[in-house]
């Protein structure tokens, strides 16, 4: 929002700063925390479900470059500032070995919406984790979006709260998918068992993205967005090497 702090806005904000850095966590609670990071986020999860944070609802106002051409507004299109970054996240995300996985079979057939459907698909791709999964890439060359043209990444999904509001704009634009991962698997549970979460336009999936050898449920260079906004800041920095 380009917001000016005033010169006393600043002052206590350093304040602050300096007294949230007064206590320190233990070194080898340090460890531990980080090593065992996804349980912890597995019980904050679990305790506070789906409440905890709010829908990002201003996401796409203010980054309109996160959707298609055809669905931002005109004017927002226009100040499009995240051109080279979209295209820099893309291109790394290229050099990764992205695994392919099977799709259903007509992934954009009508759906009536049902929540039957809907478990029909999920349970097409239930197999992601299988051993078959993990030891390489598929003989097919379908997988989850592979009729879509527009895709979007989203890293550190959390419970949804900005899958949802971008997955209920692109329910106008069915050539669209959006994938988003957790390493958190109550994380990717709560976002699976929405009411807004439709197979057939988002794949929600376990995922350390601090883990280079661990393979994507989509093949190289396919993506046009990856999101990764809300997920560093909990990340130690070392780790963020390997992103």
């Amino acid at each position: 929002d380009h917001v000016q702090w005033s010169k006393e806005e600043e002052a206590a904000a350093r304040k602050k700063v300096k007294e949230n850095s007064a206590v320190r966590v233990l070194l080898e609670e340090q460890v531990k925390y980080e090593r065992e990071a996804s349980k912890y986020w597995d019980t904050f999860y679990k305790i506070h479900k789906n409440k905890f944070f709010k829908d990002r609802n201003w996401l796409l106002r203010e980054f309109p470059e996160i959707l298609p051409v055809d669905q931002k507004p005109e004017e927002k299109a226009r100040e499009s500032s995240w051109d080279h970054v979209k295209t820099s996240a893309t291109n790394c995300f290229s050099r990764m070995h992205c695994p392919t996985v099977p799709d259903e079979k007509n992934h954009y057939e009508k759906s009536s919406g049902s929540s039957e459907g809907q478990s029909k698909t999920e349970s097409d791709f239930s197999n992601l984790d299988s051993e078959k999964h993990k030891k390489g890439p598929m003989e097919t060359g379908l997988f989850p979006g592979s009729n879509a043209t527009f895709r979007i990444l989203e890293v550190g999904c959390g419970a949804g709260n900005s899958v949802f509001p971008i997955l209920n704009t692109l329910q106008n634009s069915p050539e669209s998918f959006l994938y988003c991962c957790d390493f958190a698997s109550g994380a990717v549970e709560l976002v699976k068992s929405h009411s807004s979460y439709r197979a057939t336009q988002c794949f929600a999936f376990v995922h350390d993205v601090c883990d280079d050898g661990l393979p994507y449920p989509f093949p190289d260079g396919i993506l046009d967005v990856i999101l990764l906004v809300f997920v560093l800041s909990s990340i130690h920095p070392d780790r963020t090497l390997f992103i």
